[in-house]
């Protein structure tokens, strides 16, 4: 909670006429019991004059405090909602900038919960303190004072309620914290489902499993429910409680009180005001336990988020006298490259190649050999556990995160688009012309069925591109990697989808047209790495077959057998 606090200091000024005004409410509401019992006491004998004059002025108390204490709480409302925003962009900030194996740490749906329901909670607690932070208190601490004045012994009651009460909050407190933090992971694991099932959505109904999510979800869902029950048991037994101590002070306070008039000690008018008072410390108290499972809830929200925000960065910009440039022509190097995702079997191991600028190297194998994580590892996602990576001769750990990525187009299999134009697709928040739009969508094979809509490159796409085919939504993140004029192209099976002739023509058309560029291609497929200078053959991590293509053909098994299981061993362009 600590560090979101730090978010309100650019606030603490309006904080601070907020609390003043809600001081100067509160303060004037405590009078009115007072009057009031200054109008029974003295007054109520006198001409009608001075009752209407009394009268009035507790109407003008009461104005007054209904005034300031809505002008506080627009107030609050307006801080809590700017502290939330500034919190909640940050945050996104920060899991934008969270490295690949941090994002794999957290997962996704966490994230989302964390900047959503969490930030939520949180936002709650910083509105309400600001609303009953300070009011209640001075109810508290005001009435108790005033009560204090009118009548001693009886305000003993109330004051000896008040460790009691405390003493219970704590308590309750003590125990709400792991449980909400509980509920908060099941709202991840709500989440996770919910995110896959909407996802898979058309997968789910082609295969009839609509039955199957459906208890996939009751099961997470009954997980929240269970959750939250335990958590709800033991944070609402505080208001019941609180209620049992009230009431009881209530009895009391009218049992003395009655004995205290019958021994002349006292007075009705006295006693009149002084339950009033006991209501408004009674609210008081109220409050200030609300406050107290606001505030477990939010702790337990506000720890998750600083889990967040606090995590140091992995992959930051390392000094040349740690890793040293390199005397190569290479525009690609990679030098005894080995990598594990959990440190207990190599990912990729013992991985050297060379690629000149404006060559084009293709990479296949079967699923799960290290090809797509070979590209993480260039792209800067990871850091290897050995050897170093080189571009131009710079390694890569030494150039800053914007100037490497500058560098790179890329297009994966499973890359998104979001809900807006085709050619806002494209352009991605680039400032690129509509013609450069053009030019990247005809070299990727997408301009002939873009110009097929109605629309043109204005055609709506809906949410992760769902009105289009795969074919076309591929050719529309390939448009994107290149409308960039990338120094170096990566396309990561982002043409699986295409037919044999388009793949071709797409082949076809780099070749044309981005000379100068170096080209990295991953595939399944041989026809679209068969022309490129260099291909390699992973298995298991391992490059077990380098070379061009008839060259593999002759000396690498497992890529003839590919080759021939595919097309026979023969092409068609």
């Amino acid at each position: 909670m600590k560090t979101l606090l730090g978010y309100l200091k650019q606030y603490y000024g309006r904080m601070g006429v907020g609390l003043l005004i809600k001081v100067i409410g509160t303060v004037v509401e405590l009078l009115i019991p007072y009057i009031l019992s200054e109008v029974l006491e003295n007054v109520i004998h006198r001409q009608v004059k001075d009752i209407v004059f009394y009268g009035i002025l507790m109407i003008v108390c009461s104005g007054l405090a209904c005034i300031f204490n809505v002008i506080a709480n627009r107030m609050a409302s307006k801080v809590s909602r700017n502290f939330a925003e500034s919190m909640r962009k940050d945050l996104f900030h920060k899991t934008l900038k969270l490295s690949a194996a941090q994002t794999d740490r957290f997962t996704i749906p966490s994230l989302e919960s964390r900047i959503t329901t969490d930030t939520y909670n949180v936002h709650g607690f910083i509105n309400m303190i600001q609303r009953m932070g300070v009011r209640a208190p001075i109810m508290l601490a005001g009435g108790i004072g005033i009560t204090l004045f009118m009548d001693a012994k009886l305000s003993l009651v109330m004051i000896a309620l008040i460790p009691v009460v405390f003493g219970t909050v704590i308590f309750i407190r003590l125990k709400g914290v792991p449980l909400y933090t509980k509920v908060q992971q099941s709202v991840d694991g709500m989440i996770r489902v919910v995110r896959e099932g909407a996802q898979g959505i058309r997968v789910i109904k082609a295969l009839s499993k609509t039955d199957y999510e459906h208890r996939r979800y009751d099961a997470v869902n009954r997980a929240l429910v269970r959750d939250e029950a335990r958590a709800g048991v033991v944070m609402g037994t505080v208001h019941p409680i609180m209620t049992v101590f009230m009431n009881l002070g209530s009895v009391t306070v009218i049992l003395l009180g009655a004995r205290f008039i019958a021994q002349s000690q006292s007075t009705p008018e006295t006693i009149i005001a002084f339950i009033q008072y006991f209501t408004q410390i009674s609210m008081a108290l109220m409050a200030v336990t609300r406050m107290f499972v606001m505030y477990t809830k939010s702790s337990a929200s506000a720890k998750r988020i600083e889990e967040v925000l606090l995590c140091e960065e992995e992959i930051t910009v390392k000094t040349k006298a740690e890793h040293p440039d390199r005397d190569t022509d290479a525009h690609i190097l990679f030098d005894g490259v080995t990598f594990s995702y959990n440190g207990k079997r190599n990912n990729l191991e013992d991985i050297s190649f060379a690629l000149p600028r404006g060559g084009h190297l293709g990479i296949i194998g079967a699923t799960g050999s290290g090809k797509s994580t070979l590209i993480k590892l260039l792209l800067r996602f990871y850091d290897p556990d050995a050897g170093d990576i080189y571009i131009d001769g710079v390694n890569i750990r030494t150039i800053d995160k914007p100037t490497l990525y500058a560098r790179f187009g890329t297009s994966q299999q499973h890359d998104f688009l979001y809900a807006d134009t085709i050619e806002e697709n494209i352009r991605f928040g680039r400032d690129i012309p509509h013609e450069e739009v053009v030019r990247a969508a005809r070299i990727a094979q997408a301009h002939d069925f873009i110009s097929g809509f109605a629309e043109g490159y204005d055609h709506q796409l809906s949410p992760h591109g769902t009105n289009i085919s795969g074919g076309q939504k591929q050719r529309v993140l390939i448009s994107r990697a290149l409308a960039g004029k990338p120094e170096i192209l990566i396309l990561d099976d982002s043409s699986s989808a295409l037919d044999y002739k388009t793949d071709a023509a797409l082949r076809r058309a780099l070749a044309q047209h981005l000379n100068g560029t170096t080209v990295i291609t991953v595939a399944q497929r041989v026809s679209s790495v068969k022309d490129c200078d260099c291909i390699l053959v992973l298995d298991k991590g391992r490059i077990i077959g380098k070379g061009k293509h008839e060259e593999l053909l002759a000396a690498c098994t497992e890529y003839k057998e590919i080759s021939d299981s595919q097309m026979g061993g023969a092409f068609v362009e």
